[in-house]
């Protein structure tokens, strides 16, 4: 993908049947970003057990910092052609840059922030809750909580990150245009390539010892404990590794839709994402990304036919996918699959009755 699909909207006319539209590309972009949020999210859930309905706040404070970066690059281009102050800023009489936004008008500063700010909410947040051992559905009450209350706090306009309307009418990115069709099908190649490598990294992290002990924490935790495993120290790294992966994607998703906005905080956005999970397969990684991929596809086409009835389409959807393929599309796909080989093996040959005992010999 990271390939043809730049090369088919590129290189090929308008009117050749495999030419994908401008519109297209960075709309699949934006769906590959949401399967490496899926990709995260599995890894915590489906391997290590720990249901998070808060990872859109990762994938948030990750756009939030490529939103920052691509907000310097306007400079003097804005409505209030401040070169220093982004356009809010000005209209709320703000007299000088806050020191948050220091450095942000570096790319490489930026991109470490799309990282370093996920994964230090999240390894502060998991030391405190994992220290405490809360689990279950208690766990996930307080990932949602902490969601909620970002949400509130960046919809305040004196947090400095544009308030109700976020960071938007970006110009560039690394000198080029952001609305141009070569830089579109970059940014496109640059998300699929950076889904691939999140795939390779959580598939090494689950097949290695580490990832051995992880399971285990999810199948039996106390057990695990008992052992002799530091059960805190494994949740911690593997939620604070999904954290980092989640703000990757969100740094990758903003130049494509070219807006962040709080609304990326909301419980909503995690829910969904725990959908898309559930709806590819809890546990494979490669479900999760199918599923973000799948229901988003659905989800443009449902609101653009039915738009008031999504809602309940997406709920209908988690629940016959609960009762009906609890593992997911892809679980089903591989139990199928399993029936089949299994129904096409050669039966093994009947087994010849065992001959007459002898009798004893008489003394």
């Amino acid at each position: 993908m990271a390939v043809l699909i730049p090369a088919s909207n590129l290189l090929l006319t308008p009117d050749h049947p495999l030419h994908v539209p401008d519109y297209l590309v960075p709309l699949l972009g934006k769906y590959l970003a949401f399967a490496m949020l899926a990709l995260a999210l599995d890894l915590v859930w489906g391997y290590c057990g720990i249901l998070s309905l808060g990872h859109g706040a990762f994938f948030a404070l990750g756009g939030y910092a490529m939103g920052m970066y691509l907000m310097r690059q306007i400079g003097s281009r804005g409505v209030y052609g401040n070169p220093v102050l982004p356009d809010f800023m000005v209209f709320l009489n703000w007299k000088e840059l806050p020191w948050f936004w220091l450095g942000f008008d570096h790319f490489w500063f930026a991109a470490l922030m799309a990282m370093a700010a996920p994964g230090l909410l999240a390894f502060g947040f998991g030391w405190l809750a994992f220290r405490s051992r809360v689990t279950g559905v208690y766990l996930s009450i307080i990932t949602q909580a902490m969601t909620f209350a970002l949400m509130l706090a960046f919809f305040r306009n004196d947090m400095g990150f544009g308030g109700n309307n976020g960071l938007t009418d970006f110009k560039e990115i690394l000198g080029f245009s952001v609305q141009a069709q070569g830089t579109r099908a970059a940014l496109f190649a640059a998300t699929a390539l950076a889904l691939a490598g999140s795939y390779l990294l959580c598939r090494w992290v689950v097949t290695s010892k580490f990832g051995k002990v992880v399971v285990a924490i999810r199948d039996a935790e106390s057990r695990t404990r008992f052992i002799g495993y530091r059960v805190e120290t494994y949740k911690l790294a593997v939620f604070t590794l999904s954290a980092m992966l989640a703000g990757v994607a969100g740094a990758l998703y903003v130049p494509q839709v070219g807006i962040i906005n709080p609304s990326e905080f909301t419980p909503a956005n995690s829910i969904e994402a725990v959908i898309w999970v559930a709806v590819g397969g809890r546990g494979t990684l490669v479900g999760a990304a199918l599923g973000a991929f799948a229901v988003n596809a659905g989800k443009t086409w449902f609101t653009g036919v039915l738009p008031s009835l999504w809602l309940f389409a997406l709920g209908g959807l988690f629940v016959a996918t609960t009762l009906l393929m609890p593992k997911g599309i892809v679980g089903a796909v591989t139990d199928l699959l399993g029936l089949r080989r299994k129904s096409e093996l050669p039966s093994a040959p009947a087994a010849a009755p065992a001959p007459p005992a002898k009798p004893a010999p008489a003394e």
